[in-house]
């Protein structure tokens, strides 16, 4: 029997150069330089001032809105996202299956109910599923851009304004990504956005939440911030102000140095996403001539952060080869940054959403998830691989080995199925 040129099956790999294939963000002079000035400035920040207000106005601008808060993380952005737009026990938000889990969470801790709905051909919240499941308990819709590409959210937003629904968007996958040449994180009620180590824009760790609303705005402030920046951005006059000194007691404060990456990195974020734009498509023309391997690709008219490339596997393709043992093989071909993303994953799975008692008790009773009971979403799990997409042109050359890693495996997966039959 001739030897495998598998590297999984003892042949050369594809891929000698070592790792890391891939690091983000990209750590600069200017980033060192921004990093020293705001260490000779502050490193405490109590109120909307110094580099707190230089980003806030920067991420407002950037996005074409009226009030842009930032905070300590992206779940945080989302707890305060919710919590100021009113929502609370008995009430329930439609939510995608397939999230990260931290779309979700935050609904826990204010006692609302998420109803998870199923996800399109791309990962997202499927809108028709949506309005299958609007019960007269619906007070939201919330939806993720999955890995940086956006959700129909268009028609989301048709149906929240039809049914009297808040529509938030998580659009921590996706800085910068648009639908019809408008950016995401400007079509809901409010916008939460994450901004740690892997994110398109990062800050190592932070978050910030959009709105053009100002009482959502003012009742995310109390959620997070309080006594100083409160009592001096609350209207003396509102019904809000007597609490601006306490808040609600939670603190949600992003770091000066924190933000300091994150300003110095929002200045490069353009020319990150057309550098990620021009990588994504190389990769995805190399990809399309691969047997078993299908790009998930925006609708024309959107455009993706590229914060992963997902790619969607057929074994049918492949002779009904198993997708761990394809992975496998592309991974010992040296392609060690492709990803079969795990924590981020159907909600259903997690035991967090099938028995959320012995954590929130107030919850027991409400829902009750279980394998099974969103089948696309499960499937599109299950067959995702996530490859990271690069900016720089002196990363053409990697990438294109590992095009050339996935078109190995695939070219001699009847090695891989011969393999499995013998070990069987």
């Amino acid at each position: 029997m001739t030897p495998s040129p598998l590297a999984l099956l003892g042949g050369k790999p594809a891929i000698e150069q070592p790792g890391p294939h891939f690091a983000w963000p990209p750590i600069t002079d200017t980033t060192h330089k921004a990093l020293t000035i705001q260490l000779s400035q502050s490193i405490s920040i109590y109120d909307r001032s110094g580099v707190i207000a230089e980003l806030e106005d920067a991420l407002a601008d950037y996005f074409g809105v009226q009030h842009a808060l930032l905070t300590s993380s992206g779940t945080a952005a989302l707890y305060s996202m919710y919590a100021a737009a009113g929502i609370g026990p008995g009430m329930e938000v439609i939510v995608p299956a397939y999230t990260f889990f931290a779309t979700v969470t935050p609904l826990l801790h204010l006692g609302a109910t998420p109803v998870l709905a199923e996800c399109d051909e791309r990962g997202n919240l499927d809108p028709a599923d949506v309005v299958a499941r609007l019960s007269h308990r619906t007070r939201g819709i919330a939806v993720t851009h999955m890995w940086g590409t956006p959700a129909e959210v268009t028609e989301l937003r048709r149906i929240a304004e039809l049914h009297r629904l808040r529509l938030f968007e998580d659009g921590s996958h996706a800085h910068g990504a648009t639908v019809n040449g408008r950016k995401v994180g400007t079509f809901g009620d409010a916008a939460a956005f994450s901004m740690n180590g892997p994110k398109p824009l990062s800050a190592g760790e932070g978050g910030f939440l959009l709105t053009d609303d100002p009482e959502i705005y003012q009742r995310a402030l109390l959620h997070g911030q309080y006594n100083k920046r409160c009592r001096s951005e609350i209207p003396e006059t509102s019904t809000l102000y007597p609490y601006a000194v306490t808040g609600m007691g939670l603190k949600h404060r992003i770091h000066p140095l924190a933000a300091a990456i994150g300003l110095e990195q929002l200045g490069q974020l353009d020319e990150f996403l057309e550098g990620r734009e021009w990588f994504a498509a190389r990769l995805r023309d190399g990809i399309r001539e691969v047997p078993g391997i299908e790009p998930i690709e925006p609708a024309p008219s959107d455009t993706s952060s590229w914060y992963g490339l997902i790619l969607r596997y057929d074994p049918d393709e492949l002779g009904g080869l198993g997708i761990d043992q394809y992975f496998a093989a592309v991974q010992a071909e040296g392609a060690i940054e492709a990803d079969r993303p795990g924590s981020t994953c159907p909600l259903n799975l997690l035991p967090l959403f099938q028995k959320p008692g012995p954590l929130f008790p107030n919850l027991r009773g409400r829902f009750a998830y279980a394998p099974g009971q969103f089948p696309r979403a499960e499937a599109f799990h299950r067959n995702t691989i996530k490859l990271p997409v690069w900016h720089r042109a002196n990363d053409l050359e990697l990438a294109e080995a590992y095009i050339a890693a996935f078109k190995k495996a695939s070219d001699h997966h009847n090695d891989l199925l011969e393999t499995g039959e013998q070990h069987g």
